[in-house]
């Protein structure tokens, strides 16, 4: 049986980190009867690895639960975790076209404003730079 330090030390993971996963329902310690302290099993140094490569792959806490859930009831994760990370690669496309988007705003802005000359606060305007975007 491992403390929460030892667990931690094991699977290269914070003591925040482990006690979060505590609070969220990912783990399930048992208490030492003498101490109160938390103790953790093989089965959870498995766990956590496990959420670590998860987490590693883009997966959510919420995802990992259901993963955890199909699992512990019999059933194969694999049609979810599929689905999810589908979910996460459209995602993360989507999130890309606008970053590039934002990019290319970001850019077009800087070159205008190499040609304009400094603003001076006038009580009218905050940044003449920014306020001249559009």
């Amino acid at each position: 049986m491992l403390t929460v330090s030892e667990l931690a030390k094991e699977t290269k993971a914070t003591p925040d980190a482990i006690r979060h996963y505590v609070r969220i329902g990912l783990l399930t310690p048992v208490r030492n009867p003498d101490n109160g302290y938390k103790l953790f099993n093989s089965n959870d140094i498995k766990k956590v690895k496990f959420i670590c490569r998860a987490r590693g792959l883009g997966f959510t806490l919420s995802d990992i639960q259901i993963i955890f859930d199909h699992s512990s009831a019999g059933q194969s994760p694999c049609p979810a975790v599929r689905e999810i990370i589908q979910q996460r690669i459209n995602e993360n496309r989507n999130k890309l076209v606008e970053l590039n988007r934002l990019q290319k705003r970001m850019d077009e802005a800087l070159e205008k404003w190499k040609q304009m000359p400094d603003g001076e606060p006038d009580g009218d305007a905050i940044c003449y730079l920014i306020e001249s975007t559009n």
